[in-house]
């Protein structure tokens, strides 16, 4: 099960999630980007220092450069964001209730959590190097799909992004928006499915299994979460919006194609 390996990734993580102690949301936004990018750095050297990746350096190099695209692009992302957008850092601040500090147990205890967590979803290349796997077309297939994660999620938020800056009072209807409301969480989900994929065929136990699996549930369901979350306050702001409702009834919310199209129990006049 390598625990040894996945303590020391652990650790890497806790570090560089530690951020979200100066505002807790950071646990789960840029100290996320932070810790993907040096668990999957942390693999590498792992892997190099170990001698397991053999042969195989190149499938090492570009699944930790996959990991450290990922990581960068987010954190660079949300800090952007935050910096140049006021009516996000308001939103953010309405969010986690104007930065109320929470007890420090609460903080530890989210904190211990999250670095486990990203310590399990990087885990699956982990697991393909340490366990000596010599097959690279699965992993390949992964690196495929999580790369088309990552362009998803990247032309979403660029798109978002364009269609504020003309009408800042209007939820994103556009190009990607009109296939699925929220394509940069499914771009997410995508992301994850590819590292899941990269590691079907090297899992040895029923540990690594689990761990694998309960990681991609986790980011699945937070992804449902967080679009849940988002939809919320949608409705909250727009809800009385004609345009708005016909958009939402008729727009898939987070998978595209798939008829879910609210994930919170609607009034039956705009449902």
């Amino acid at each position: 099960m390598f625990w040894n390996f996945l303590l020391i990734i652990f650790i890497v993580c806790a570090i560089l999630c530690a951020v979200g102690f100066y505002r807790f949301v950071y646990f789960l936004s840029i100290g996320y980007g932070f810790a993907i990018v040096g668990g999957g750095i942390t693999i590498m050297i792992l892997s190099l220092a170990n001698g397991w990746s053999g042969e195989l350096t190149w499938l090492l190099v570009l699944q930790t450069l996959l990991f450290v695209i990922y990581g960068t692009r987010l954190s660079g992302f949300l800090l952007y964001r935050e910096i140049k957008n006021a009516a996000y850092r308001k939103t953010l601040r309405e969010a986690t209730g104007n930065d109320k500090k929470l007890p420090i147990f609460v903080s530890i205890t989210i904190w211990i959590t999250v670095a486990i967590l990203y310590t399990a979803q990087v885990s699956p290349v982990l697991f393909r190097f340490a366990n000596g796997s010599t097959d690279s077309v699965i992993p390949v297939i992964g690196i495929i799909v999580s790369l088309a994660g990552i362009i998803l999620e990247s032309v979403a938020d660029k798109q978002k992004s364009e269609q504020k800056k003309i009408n800042p009072e209007k939820v994103a209807t556009e190009k990607l928006y009109k296939i699925v409301r929220c394509p940069n969480y499914f771009g997410e989900i995508v992301f994850w499915t590819g590292i899941f994929i990269s590691g079907l065929t090297t899992y040895t136990g029923i540990g690594q299994w689990i761990t694998a699996i309960a990681a991609y549930i986790s980011i699945v369901y937070i992804m449902f979460n967080g679009a849940q979350r988002l939809e919320k306050r949608q409705m909250e702001r727009y809800g009385n919006d004609k345009e708005y409702n016909e958009y939402a009834n008729s727009t898939p919310i987070i998978i595209p194609l798939l008829p879910i199209y609210h994930l919170n129990k609607q009034d039956p006049l705009v449902g």
